[in-house]
């Protein structure tokens, strides 16, 4: 921690440094690709095993799964600007964001202890809370330590280094559950250890600032007032608008797997696998298409990502049936991902400036998440009522007109 410290104090102090080679990922970067790695083996391993321990284990409907899940996903919605305006206001982007790492980790084991709803509900909350709190800041130490013009690859490397770990999770909880006695139990167990090591990781090898930045008059008259005002911008509110009317027909990934599982009647055993595919796919494809929206455009990339989505959502209707089909579904799913997920904080990282970049990207992914949340909630009853075909065929169709709405309205021309 303490050499960590020591080179970002001497960044600060120093002269101003040049900005990154076009070439060249800034070594901030590949510190959080490194902590986003073993955290999200810690998180995948959870979400692999989740939905089923849920549905199955503790006989959840999909309605109230589908209310766990909302608040596994959306519930960092309402901390995510108050994550962004605290990195914000003193420059301390990797405090905040070690706090909302600490707090994570510090809920796996509590998972042990949880087995009714509303407990598990609170567990799940508080852990989406640090996760509110961290993305924000984290994603501003990615873009503030870049160049405007490489940052959807820098983006890219950090989020195939996120899904590298994404990749290894729920391949961990299949070998746990083929082995122990109480599978689930040990799982969030060996959960907790990994999430830890992500913490130290960050303390130790992330710099205390972001390059460049300091605790000076502009940071430190950030206030949640000029965060709001940003969204008089007009690129930024019309991208935060449409991250958010897409939000509102995206179906989370525990929905996606738990349809797939029961179209094709995947075993159960080999649940905890379907996660891979996706990875696999997001892996693969991340970075590239990261190098494509910045040469191509950022906007025409997200909306393919979610024109791969809705292929998904599609393949998943249809009456064929195939042994490929699984495979395609999780291919565009990853595909999505890795056409949005990085590619929508670029975009927004172009459109706020330096001092209040926390904020601005926390008003983005605030009304995304806010919007999943929704969406989880809005299928899982709709699930309960008319069953899971009759559900996915009425989020496809609103995805479906929320695609041809973003792309007639343009967003974010500035960032493309």
């Amino acid at each position: 921690m303490y050499v960590a410290d020591a080179r970002g104090t001497a960044e600060v102090r120093g002269a101003p440094r040049p900005a990154p080679r076009a070439a060249a990922i800034a070594p901030t970067v590949i510190a959080l690709g490194a902590v986003s790695l073993v955290t999200d083996v810690s998180s995948e391993m959870v979400t692999a095993v989740l939905p089923l321990y849920l549905v199955s284990g503790l006989g959840l409907s999909p309605l109230g799964f589908g209310l766990l899940d909302g608040v596994y996903n959306g519930f960092s919605a309402v901390v995510r600007l108050a994550g962004g305006h605290l990195a914000d206001r003193r420059g301390r982007h990797k405090t905040v964001a070690a706090i909302g790492y600490g707090l994570s980790a510090a809920c796996k084991p509590l998972l042990l202890l949880a087995h009714t709803l509303p407990l598990i509900g609170a567990v799940l909350a508080a852990d989406r809370t640090g996760k509110g709190l961290r993305t924000a800041p984290r994603d501003a130490l990615i873009s503030l330590s870049s160049a405007p013009e490489t940052h959807g690859r820098a983006f890219g490397v950090h989020r195939a280094m996120d899904t590298a770990g994404a990749l290894m999770g729920p391949l961990v909880a299949f070998a746990i559950l083929r082995q122990a006695a109480e599978g689930y139990d040990a799982v969030f167990t060996v959960s907790t250890c990994v999430a830890v090591t992500g913490v130290l990781v960050l303390l130790l090898f992330v710099p205390g600032r972001a390059p460049g930045r300091s605790a000076t008059p502009a940071a430190s008259r950030a206030s949640l007032r000029a965060a709001l005002t940003l969204l008089g911008r007009r690129d930024l509110r019309r991208l935060a608008v449409c991250a958010l009317l897409l939000g509102l027909a995206t179906v989370s990934d525990s929905f996606v797997y738990l349809v797939l599982q029961h179209r094709f009647d995947v075993p159960v055993q080999w649940f905890a696998l379907l996660p891979i595919g996706t990875a696999a796919a997001f892996l693969t494809l991340t970075v590239p298409l990261g190098r494509l929206a910045d040469r191509a455009g950022r906007r025409r990339v997200f909306l393919g990502g979610h024109v791969a989505l809705l292929a998904a959502y599609g393949l998943l209707l249809t009456p064929w049936h195939s042994g490929a089909l699984p495979y395609a579904v999780l291919a565009l799913h990853g595909a999505f991902y890795a056409a949005t997920d990085g590619v929508l904080m670029a975009a927004a990282a172009a459109t706020v400036p330096s001092a209040l970049r926390s904020s601005g990207l926390a008003l983005v992914q605030t009304g995304q998440a806010a919007a999943r949340f929704a969406c989880s909630l809005a299928f899982g009853a709709a699930w309960t009522a008319w069953g899971d075909r009759t559900a996915l065929t009425a989020t496809a169709l609103a995805l479906a007109v929320c695609v041809a709405g973003t792309a007639w309205a343009r967003p974010a021309e500035a960032a493309a």
